[in-house]
Formats: C-alpha cells, structure tokens, sequence
C-alpha cells in the first residue's frame, strides 16, 4: 500500500494537518515574506490533511474551529487581534487533536471464564471463494491458541444481513470479535442506513453476557458520516473500537491481500497474529486449559 494512501486511511493524516495548522498559526506572527509564504503553504497541506483524513470529529467542534480559523485570517489585516485569534487558532486545533487521540490508542478486554470468541465478519474473515483456499484467520486463531471460535461471517455481509445471520445462532462466547461494514461503506448503503442497521446490530449483541470488540473502518477521503455514526453507536453500546490503522497495518504489505482488500493466505497469518494481541488478554489467564 502507497505510504501517502496508509496515511490518508488511517487517520494518521488529521494528526499531521493538525500539527501543519498550529504551525501556520505561529508563523503567522512573522512579518518577512518567506514566513508568509511557509505560513501558506502550512495552512494549505494542514487543511488539506485534515479534509482528507475522514476524522469523525464532532460537528459542533468543527463549527468552533471554522469561527475561530475565519477570525485567525481575518486578523491578519487587524493586527491588534493577530497575537491572540493565533493563540486561539493553535489552541482550537490542539485540542482537536486531543479529542481524537484516544480513538488511536488500541482497547484491551478484561479477563474472561472461557476460551470462547465469535466472529462475525464479511469477505476479509469468510474469504472471496474460487480458487482462494487458503485458511482462513479465525481457523488459525483457533488452532494456535487453543481457543473455541464460533465463526459467523460470509462473503458480501452487511450490518443488516450480518443481523439477521446472527440471529439464527446462539451466541455463548465471553467475547465477540466483529469486522463488518466495509460493503456498507463501499457499496449503496446510505449513512443513515448503515447508522441504523450497525445499531441494530450491535444492540442484539449488547445483551449477550460478552465483550464486544469492533474494527473500526478506514475511511476514503469525505466519507466523515460513516465514521462518527460508527463511534457513535459503539459508545451507545459499550463496543471497544479498534483503531482502524490496525486493519491497514494487515493489508498493506504487498502479500497479504488478492486484491488490496481481500486477504492472502500470508495475509491471513498476519490477521491472525493481530487479532490475537487485540483478545490475548481476556484468555492469558487461561492459557492452556481447556475451552
């Protein structure tokens, strides 16, 4: 995967736009032509970085932050209000950038009385079919760790038919692993739909005695709305997130998918390995017993 798109995809790209803004903002104070100039061009990559990235910052925050950016460029004519709208301008994007911090940072589970997990996935768990015959993850994340895996996933699943297959199992597992929404987010779902359906979804599970662990999705460029619902309704329902540069950390070697999404077989060992450090601590304490 090209660095620039891992960057873009994986939110990274925010914290950089960030950083790029808060310069240009102390730049601004500088009156020789070359700051001018860098203060530009940092304003310009910044605000592009953080268009790009998809973050899922909240509407009302980005509304403070477009008042206080259009009061920063207003000050450059009033330099009377250049010093503070700056320090305003600086402090407005840093504290977006702590705001969304902790949706990078990589959940835990606590310890669970069983080595029992569900997953429940589209094609990147279930594989595309054909000739791909490779082994799939969740059955080498069974096989290695000794772990009783109830595997609900299926190629081309959506929230809404991954609802409906869930419902015809019984769910007993002290863990549910779910990678589901890409063919939402890719295909003619709307975003409201999706909100909807993803709700659903994760309500039936919610009242399962589990932990519920989501991948979260990485993000074309302007695709915001999927993203703050998806966060949304997982704080609604207590689901930990997993940030979505973990995924992309997966698919982006060159021999891990068939196609830049779908997995290969190395990219199903690479699945494996990285599940496993998202769930190993709700089944250290039972490592090497029996499920």
């Amino acid at each position: 995967m090209n660095w620039l798109v891992y960057h873009i995809v994986s939110g990274h790209a925010f914290f950089t736009g960030a950083c790029l803004l808060v310069v240009a903002a102390f730049l601004s104070k500088q009156i020789r032509p070359i700051f001018r100039r860098v203060t530009a061009i940092s304003f310009l990559v910044g605000a592009i970085g953080v268009s790009v990235s998809s973050t899922a910052i909240p509407y009302w925050y980005y509304g403070i932050v477009a008042v206080i950016t259009l009061l920063w460029i207003a000050s450059r004519h009033r330099k009377q209000w250049s010093r503070w709208a700056a320090y305003a301008f600086a402090g407005a994007w840093f504290v977006a950038a702590l705001m969304e911090l902790p949706y990078h940072v990589t959940p835990s589970l606590q310890p669970t009385p069983t080595r029992t997990i569900t997953i429940i996935g589209d094609s990147v768990t279930a594989g595309v079919g054909g000739e791909d015959a490779s082994e799939r993850w969740p059955s080498i994340l069974a096989r290695e760790h000794e772990l009783q895996v109830q595997d609900i996933s299926h190629m081309g699943e959506t929230a809404a038919s991954a609802l409906k297959r869930v419902k015809s199992h019984s769910i007993e597992s002290s863990v549910v692993l779910v990678e589901i929404g890409g063919n939402d987010l890719l295909g003619t779902t709307t975003s409201s739909q999706f909100g909807q359906d993803l709700d659903s979804l994760l309500a039936h599970l919610a009242v399962k005695n589990a932990q519920v662990m989501m991948f979260e999705l990485p993000l074309p460029p302007f695709y915001h709305e999927y993203g703050r619902i998806q966060r949304a309704v997982s704080a609604k329902h207590h689901v930990k997130l997993v940030p979505k540069r973990v995924f992309l950390s997966v698919i982006a070697g060159s021999d891990s998918t068939l196609d830049s999404i779908h997995l290969s077989a190395s990219g199903h060992i690479l699945m494996a390995k990285c599940v496993w450090r998202l769930v190993q601590s709700a089944f250290d304490s039972h490592q090497g017993t029996t499920p």
